[in-house]
């Protein structure tokens, strides 16, 4: 069993004061670990930086399919035939 363990967020809150007040108060621009028993049990994640990481994802998946595709055959097209 490990004794300690990372936290993925530069903020935290406990699950008790998670509990008395509104998550729009806590969510910020950067991830906040809820922890449970002072382990991380979730991310609060804001809706601008959710959608960033699944941003971040897609070009990464974009990315992979480039270089697979680099050194392919090419076809040479001019500007007035689009």
């Amino acid at each position: 069993m490990a004794i300690t363990q990372n936290i993925y967020a530069q903020s935290t809150v406990s699950m008790t004061d998670l509990r008395r007040v509104s998550i729009a108060d806590i969510v910020s621009d950067s991830p906040v670990a809820v922890l449970n028993h002072n382990k991380p049990a979730a991310y609060l994640l804001s809706a601008d930086y959710y959608e960033f990481l699944l941003d971040q994802v897609e070009n990464i998946e974009l990315s992979k399919i480039v270089k697979a595709r680099r050194g392919g055959k090419t076809v040479k097209v001019s500007l007035d035939d689009l």
